[in-house]
């Protein structure tokens, strides 16, 4: 296995903020992001994949992704699409973080931020806040049954976090 941090959870949990977070505190990690790589492969924004290819030519997007990052990359911190979890290789990327909140606390942190609306309009998935929810809830226990590590980070602040990953990453 490679010596890899994948970040998975649902869309909205803080999975890019954390992966940064985890590079300050270990200067020998790299962050990449999942969605970023797709959308550079690709030249074009996921909102606008989903909106003319459909979320099938997405998935294949993101396992193509996942083979690349299976056999090219060491010493990253991985944050993933919140369907990530789906490829079946991911076992083969690195340690499976699963970063754990409920819907309720993801909304509001998206809903506070100070970017909200830019937030929200980058997530399609998230367009209907009741189809989102539905989404999460078929999600949840298979997040956890992928996942090596879960870490629940509900009111907790990015730094803690990122120490309690290092810790448990480090205990593999």
């Amino acid at each position: 296995m490679q010596k890899n941090i994948l970040l998975i959870g649902f869309m909205g949990v803080g999975k890019g903020a954390l992966a940064r977070e985890l590079v300050r505190c270990d200067k020998s990690l790299y962050a990449l992001d999942t969605d970023d790589m797709i959308e550079s492969m690709t030249n074009t924004r996921i909102k606008k994949i989903f909106a003319t290819a459909g979320e099938t030519a997405f998935r294949a997007l993101e396992q193509k992704t996942a083979d690349w990052l299976a056999k090219n990359v060491t010493n990253a911190v991985i944050s993933t699409g919140g369907g990530f979890y789906k490829v079946n290789n991911i076992k083969n990327i690195g340690t499976v973080v699963y970063l754990k909140a409920d819907f309720s606390w993801i909304l509001n942190r998206i809903m506070s931020a100070p970017n909200a609306k830019k937030k929200l309009k980058k997530r399609p998935l998230f367009q209907d806040i009741e189809k989102a929810k539905k989404l999460f809830e078929e999600r949840y226990t298979a997040y956890e049954e992928v996942a090596d590590i879960v870490i629940d980070v509900t009111g907790g602040d990015t730094g803690s976090v990122a120490e309690a990953i290092l810790n448990r990453v480090s205990q593999q």
